[in-house]
């Protein structure tokens, strides 16, 4: 065995140290202890995380962003079990890829259904309007996601239980606890902020 293990071990057991050390100082309030700490792990979590699942630098550096206001937000809630904080960061960028490819789908999704209409107006389309049509899509997914994001949580959660997930107008009041009649009136009023503010946007 080299005679530079001991030596290795040492320093790694003084970085858990130090870790261990700034985390405590944060969960008794200082949270500017960790600033340094989740410097150390950012670009680790970047390159080894989260870049190569998405392979969008800006998309990849959201999420880094979210999951460090995450970290920060809920260290209250971190038990040191005795290795790198880094693996506790990764479970939370994960939960947040997963998060991001869900919002993806549903967007997607989105796009299909308030463009029926649409689409089902519009004359045939050539090849090269084909190619527009799928660049618009793709910049309308990315303005969706904003829009859905800044709209009230009751427009947003009417919108997806009827428009994205599809379940039937009674299923969708059951629930969020309202009556049918009621569901309806939220929904066109979700419809309608939903479009505004996306025309708003173009």
């Amino acid at each position: 065995m080299s005679v530079e293990d001991p030596v290795l071990a040492r320093a790694q057991e003084a970085r858990l140290d130090e870790e261990r050390l700034a985390i405590e100082r944060a969960q008794a309030g200082d949270r500017g202890a960790l600033e340094p700490l989740l410097a150390n792990h950012a670009e680790a979590l970047f390159s080894s995380v989260l870049m190569p699942r998405l392979g969008d630098r800006a998309q990849a550096e959201d999420i880094l962003k979210d999951t460090l206001v995450t970290a920060i937000e809920k260290i209250g809630t971190f038990e040191w079990q005795g290795r790198s904080f880094f693996f506790w960061l990764r479970r939370i960028a994960l939960h947040k890829l997963i998060d991001a490819h869900r919002a993806r789908g549903r967007a997607e999704r989105l796009v299909g259904a308030l463009a029926v209409e649409a689409e089902a107006e519009a004359p045939p389309a050539g090849a090269d309007d084909e190619l527009i049509a799928l660049e618009d899509r793709r910049r309308a997914q990315s303005r969706i996601t904003r829009v859905m994001r800044d709209l009230p949580e009751r427009y947003r959660r009417a919108i997806e239980l009827r428009l994205v997930e599809d379940r039937p107008r009674e299923a969708c009041a059951e629930a969020m606890g309202v009556t049918l009649g009621n569901f309806d009136v939220i929904l066109f009023r979700a419809v309608r902020a939903f479009r505004k503010v996306f025309g708003d946007n173009e």
